[in-house]
């Protein structure tokens, strides 16, 4: 019973002390990775550095209380970051009391709807995201991510935004105002970053960049010639408080909300799936949308802003080692010891480093693999990638997953309103029945259409059955039977079943009879209870092709 509540007391009973070395070693990479990210992703969000060290620490006990995966690493991510920022800033300058109030609020929000929906049981809701559709706001928001550090990484007096037009003409119309000593700064910090990135992955490099630069920045007094710095961190516990609620602003951040619900839980699910499935144990989605849901609610109250499983950290987590959540407890312990002791060590830490760990970190989700590989598999999807990736461009995170779920959900519409329909004929070479238009060869009887059609039969599909069959029968001369291969048809309902006996009724008035077979019981349960046996006489139940021509008089070869 306890483990239903508390997942973690599933493995926490159970717990072995071997798996406690690699616990500490995974949750100490991990914590020494998110400090600085932490802090670099609340400066993308508008917010105080402290801020992502505050939603690293309570958040973490809180989604390895309630949640069902032992190496997710919930944190502060970029996607969430930009989000945040481009919808909070239009309500108030960011860095204002009103802004903070306005973030916090959004925080609240998120946390009560994942949790909403986790006990409603919509994790599903989640494969109303396409992989196409995810594909393309990550390349793009990560482009978007790396375009809005422009002003960090080199000085540039660059507006904020979130249209990759805009930060493009702010950065052209302003690039004689580069501060070389703050670009020179940010772009080896870069280099280091990405060097690690791929030739030492597990090595902490974020923090040898922070080490190095703050050592640097503090020794030659560099902060006296031009290049800003992080300044005072506060120390200690995060404060407790509650946002001062209001119906307007809660209305206005509604959309940024939603965004980060789907767009977190699609991050945050897919690699906990993946690692679950490797080490042979199952995610819960409504469990994990709970835990997230109450992990944002203890980020509302503890100084934090929106979390969500981080995708990089995640793998950085699982390939050091970890077990169990125990890992995300270190973690969580060692962001703990750095508010009570080591704040002050980032005084002198330049804002141009935050940014490059920031660009390096979002570098790899900019995927044009996956676009290559969908255009070539299939055009729809490859257009719903581009089209979510245009869009999100011009338009802002928000625009682009609205956009892209419509226009997803418009081509599993236009589909199941043009179902698969096919002309079939008899293949000696095959011992079946085949696609006439795929075997020309096919052979077929005369007087007989024998068809197919490869899809549920419902209201919004009959029109076009109607006209397929309209053509198919003027093609035809001397057509006595319409014999229906019923195969791939799972479900029918009762509009189809009534524009079916109609078409059955005007067909008979000119000669032509209907005949059908490989009927599913689901489907046979409902043309039971309609006036179809009357119409088909016995023709309504035959298991095989073969059977029904042989009863209505074409012979097989």
């Amino acid at each position: 019973m306890l483990s239903r509540i508390f997942p973690a007391w599933e493995w926490l009973r159970a717990y072995k002390k071997i798996d406690l070395r690699n616990d500490l070693t995974a949750g100490f990479i991990v914590g020494v990775m998110l400090v600085p990210q932490g802090m670099a992703y609340a400066a993308l969000a508008g917010l105080p550095p402290v801020t992502g060290l505050y939603a690293s620490l309570v958040p973490l006990f809180v989604y390895v209380l309630f949640g069902s995966s032992r190496h997710l690493a919930v944190g502060p991510v970029a996607i969430v970051s930009m989000v945040i920022f481009a919808q909070c800033a239009k309500v108030a300058p960011p860095g204002s009391p009103e802004y903070m109030n306005a973030v916090v609020l959004l925080c609240v929000m998120v946390g009560v709807l994942q949790v909403a929906l986790g006990l409603l049981r919509m994790g599903f809701m989640v494969n109303f995201l396409s992989h196409a559709v995810i594909s393309g706001l990550t390349s793009a928001a990560a482009i978007l991510i790396a375009f809005s550090q422009l002003k960090h990484l080199s000085g540039i007096p660059l507006k904020s935004g979130h249209s990759i037009l805009n930060l493009l003409a702010g950065a052209v119309r302003n690039l004689g105002e580069i501060h070389f000593p703050t670009l020179l700064l940010g772009l080896a910090s870069m280099a280091v970053l990405v060097f690690f990135k791929k030739w030492r992955p597990r090595f902490p490099a974020p923090i040898l960049v922070v080490c190095a630069a703050t050592l640097l920045v503090w020794g030659a007094r560099l902060d006296t010639s031009g290049i800003h710095i992080v300044g005072e961190v506060p120390g200690g516990l995060p404060p407790i408080h509650w946002p001062h609620f209001d119906f307007g602003l809660a209305r206005t951040l509604l959309p940024a909300a939603l965004t980060i619900v789907l767009v977190g839980f699609v991050e945050s699910i897919s690699i906990a799936q993946l690692i679950a499935a490797k080490e042979r144990y199952r995610v819960a989605p409504d469990r994990e949308l709970r835990a997230l849901g109450f992990a944002n609610l203890a980020a509302a109250v503890t100084g934090g802003y929106p979390v969500t499983g981080g995708f990089s950290r995640t793998a950085v987590n699982y390939q050091a080692g970890a077990r169990t959540g125990m890992a995300s407890l270190v973690t969580a312990a060692l962001i703990l010891l750095t508010l009570l002791f080591f704040t002050p060590l980032f005084y002198y830490l330049p804002n141009a480093v935050l940014a490059a760990i920031v660009i390096a970190a979002v570098i790899d989700l900019i995927d044009y693999k996956t676009a290559v590989e969908l255009f070539r598999l299939k055009k729809s999807s490859g257009l719903s990638l581009l089209l979510t990736f245009v869009v999100t461009l011009l338009f802002g995170i928000e625009m682009g997953v609205l956009v892209g779920v419509v226009f997803t959900l418009l081509v599993f519409i236009w589909r199941s309103a043009h179902p698969h329909t096919v002309e079939l004929g008899y293949v000696n070479e095959e011992i079946g029945f085949r696609n006439v238009k795929r075997y020309p060869g096919a052979k077929t009887f005369p007087g007989v259409l024998i068809l197919r059609v490869d899809a549920s039969l419902y209201f919004a599909n009959m029109a076009f059955l109607e006209d397929w069959l309209r053509q198919a029968v003027y093609e035809k001369s001397g057509l006595q039977w319409i014999l229906m291969d019923f195969s791939g048809v799972n479900d029918i309902d009762g509009c189809a079943v009534q524009t079916l006996e109609q078409l059955m009724r005007s067909y008979r008035e000119s000669g032509v009879r209907f005949a059908l077979s490989g009927v599913k019981g689901p489907v046979r349960d409902v043309l039971n209870r309609s006036t179809w046996p009357t119409l088909l006489e016995e023709h309504l139940g035959h298991p095989s092709l073969r059977q029904a021509l042989n009863v209505i008089g074409a012979k097989m070869p």
